[in-house]
């Protein structure tokens, strides 16, 4: 099998002609040595007597000249210009990449054990500020659709594959490994070489960067819609895409019980000193028809138990003339049990999201019931939300850097599609009690499932079936904090979180194909 082993050369590269340089002696380094080189060159500096210079066994060297090409168009061009069997891809665009001596030998021999495997990616690892981390990857599934997934920056692609699947939009300017992976794996398998013990394929030389829960919103527009158009196209090709409009039926009529608008369900684990913000950003709403559920799952000995007992009869905070504070006590932390239980003895209409440490704007109720209002079909209302910092005195101060998360992404015409490919939804989020009675919050069932996503699932389980409405004006406090769960997270939770939902997008994606299947 001969590879056509490609990567990048450019003066924008965030790294020097030295750096490139080693990229290549680790290729012309392998142990496997059917193999040629294709440099794409976007530089105005001619580096072939460099590379010359290192090329001890005289492998076949193709540069292909490009200034300002989008990444899909320099990519077909690799791929086609080559007759080789196989093409192993190399990202080095911004970071550098050295290759380990025997990652050619690997695929080259992993692809012809393992039948109809398309592309192959593998964990590596990654060194900065002169500390090196393993980086282990997530087997792929059909699930796998999110476009901020990572697969790392070496891949292996077998030249059938190509020839085979869709060809890369020639417009694709920010996402097109997302587009090739996608349209590879809708015939192909995509193989995980994993890391148990020093089995790292390459090294990505990068700077460290700390997890932040909102750096899709800096990601920019024309990359978003680039990434919908991508999404949209692969859903189209596997029958998942649901067309706008499609199947909606209108919302459960509301029960004999409903004889208020809306239950905020809190449910909380040790946090007596956010939630009294909380249980009083209900009690402030502009509709006053409404109550609060506050759900400890810590036990009899929760703190918080204290704190939300100060709001009931006979506490130094009960007002009769305030909605109405209702506390249940859970002895074990499943926020599943908490949503399902506070339902059970909900006296809203309409559920409505509150978190312990988060706050809802006076106006949050009356605008989510507006929306409802408008529309019998809709079976989930979503708002818009403000980033805000609690600093050590207990002061909050608006994240002004962060704008108001809207979700702009959540449109009319492809929203519920478009849900699939990233992880939030915005908040607060509002169903209709008949409807959480019906479908039931996750209990922790699923494979991966750690109290995290249960709100997310329902979200892909109502639009399926019935409209989301949104609030685009901000309803809703976020607070962030030294013990917030979007705060300092470590990769084994981040990894532990995105197989949670990306288990609920496989079985959306299955329940779609079926919809579709019988209309």
């Amino acid at each position: 099998m001969r590879t056509n082993i490609i990567l990048h050369y450019s003066e924008t590269s965030g790294y020097d002609t030295t750096g490139f340089l080693r990229t290549m002696k680790s290729v012309f380094n392998q142990t496997e040595s059917n193999f040629e080189v294709t440099i794409i060159n976007d530089s105005s500096k001619n580096i072939s007597k460099d590379v010359e210079a290192i090329n001890q066994k005289n492998n076949m060297v193709n540069f292909i000249e490009y200034e300002d090409e989008p990444h899909a168009v320099q990519l077909e061009k690799a791929f086609t210009d080559s007759n080789a069997d196989a093409q192993l891809y190399i990202d080095n665009r911004t970071e550098k990449v050295v290759l380990k001596r025997s990652v050619l030998e690997l695929c080259v021999l992993a692809v012809t054990n393992n039948k109809n495997v398309g592309m192959i990616y593998g964990d590596y690892e990654i060194t900065a500020n002169d500390e090196v981390k393993e980086v282990r990857l997530l087997k792929h599934h059909l699930g796998r659709v999110r476009d901020n997934q990572d697969f790392g920056r070496v891949f292996f692609v077998t030249s059938e594959a190509l020839e085979n699947s869709e060809s890369l939009s020639a417009d694709t300017k920010f996402n097109a490994l997302y587009d090739l992976r996608l349209k590879i794996s809708e015939k192909y398998e995509l193989l995980h070489i994993a890391n148990r013990y020093a089995g790292s394929l390459y090294r990505v030389v990068s700077q460290a960067k700390a997890h932040n829960v909102f750096d899709y919103l800096l990601a920019s527009k024309d990359s978003q819609l680039e990434a919908e158009t991508i999404l949209s196209g692969h859903l189209r090709r596997i029958g998942a895409y649901l067309e706008p409009g499609a199947h909606y039926s209108n919302r459960p009529a509301a029960n004999s019980v409903a004889t208020l608008k809306a239950s905020v369900i809190i449910p909380v684990n040790n946090r007596p000193e956010f939630i009294y913000d909380a249980i009083e950003s209900v009690q402030a709403q502009t509709v006053q028809e409404v109550e609060v559920i506050v759900v400890v799952n810590g036990g009899d000995d929760d703190p918080t138990v204290e704190s939300v007992k100060n709001y009931l009869p006979g506490g130094k905070k009960y007002d009769a003339g305030k909605p109405e504070v209702h506390l249940l006590i859970h002895d074990m932390n499943n926020l599943g049990l908490c949503f399902n239980s506070g339902a059970k003895i909900a006296r809203g209409e309409y559920y409505v999201q509150l978190d312990s440490d988060d706050r809802l704007t006076p106006d949050a109720v009356e605008k989510v019931l507006e929306v409802y209002n408008s529309d019998p079909k809709i079976g989930m209302v979503i708002g818009s939300y403000e980033v805000w910092e609690k600093d050590a005195d207990g002061s909050i101060n608006r994240m002004e850097e962060i704008p108001v998360v809207t979700h702009d992404e959540w449109t009319e015409e492809n929203g519920r599609n478009n849900l699939l490919r990233i992880n939030g939804a915005g908040a607060p989020r509002s169903i209709p009690i008949a409807l959480i009675k019906e479908i039931g919050f996750s209990m922790n069932e699923e494979p991966f499932a750690r109290n995290y996503g249960e709100d997310y699932q329902m979200v892909m389980k109502i639009s399926e079936r019935h409209r989301i409405g949104r609030v685009w004006d901000p309803i809703y406090k976020v607070i962030r904090h030294s013990g917030g769960t979007d705060h300092s997270i470590d990769q084994n939770t981040i990894d532990r979180n995105d197989e949670a939902k990306d288990f609920m997008r496989k079985e959306s994606i299955l329940r779609r194909i079926e919809l579709n299947k019988k209309n």
